[in-house]
């Protein structure tokens, strides 16, 4: 299976302009992701920041119709955002774990979050999670999380989990102190912007909402 994520920036003033733009284009998005074999595609939005991902079949190929059909789709929303990586140009993976796709999503919830690297910081940042993957040894996670993957455009990461409601447990002591170490070094290289660590900082940031999801 291959993964396909983009970003944006939404204008400042321009929010509702680009909701409208979606909403025209929504019918033409949904026609060609079924024409090419794309499914699971989602669009999250916070804080001015949009993030797309989608997957499609390993090695798939647009033919020369379909590139200039989502030529289109990207001038659409023209004056409306500034991309950060548009579709098809592909972003930088900082991290995957891809070893279970559960194909049921009625018990998935969904995890998006959103930061912001600070300057150098890059480098250390995937070399910590290239850390997580080499530890596993090319052994997938059993969950909850899966279909897990981290990309990074324009200074930016974006993060996409999939996480399996029915395995979901409280964190023992041990667990607990592994994750409070992990993220305040991250939050020494990296700031927030969706709420995922503000149980640890106290502060009170917004939540990724989903603006569109395709199966």
């Amino acid at each position: 299976m291959e993964r396909y994520a983009f970003a944006m920036e939404i204008i400042r003033g321009k929010e509702h302009s680009f909701r409208e733009a979606l909403g025209r284009t929504w019918p033409e998005i949904t026609a060609f992701l079924d024409r090419n074999g794309l499914h699971n595609f989602s669009l999250w939005s916070c804080s001015g920041l949009a993030f797309g991902y989608a997957e499609g079949q390993e090695g798939q190929q647009l033919s020369g119709k379909e590139h200039a059909v989502l030529s289109d789709l990207v001038e659409a929303f023209s004056g409306l955002v500034c991309w950060l990586a548009e579709p098809g140009e592909g972003m930088e993976l900082m991290y995957h774990d891809f070893g279970i796709v559960r194909e049921d999503k009625s018990l998935i919830r969904h995890r998006m979050f959103m930061t912001r690297l600070k300057p150098g910081c890059a480098r250390e940042y995937k070399a910590r999670h290239q850390a997580l993957i080499e530890a596993r040894g090319g052994v997938p996670d059993p969950g909850p999380d899966s279909n897990f993957s981290i990309w990074s455009a324009g200074g930016y990461i974006f993060g996409y989990d999939e996480i399996d409601t029915t395995m979901e447990q409280e964190e023992t002591p041990e667990a607990h102190a592994a994750t409070v170490a992990w993220e305040t070094r991250q939050l020494e290289i990296m700031d927030w912007i969706t709420n995922d660590c503000d149980w640890l900082t106290g502060q009170v940031h917004p939540a990724s909402t989903r603006l569109a999801w395709h199966l």
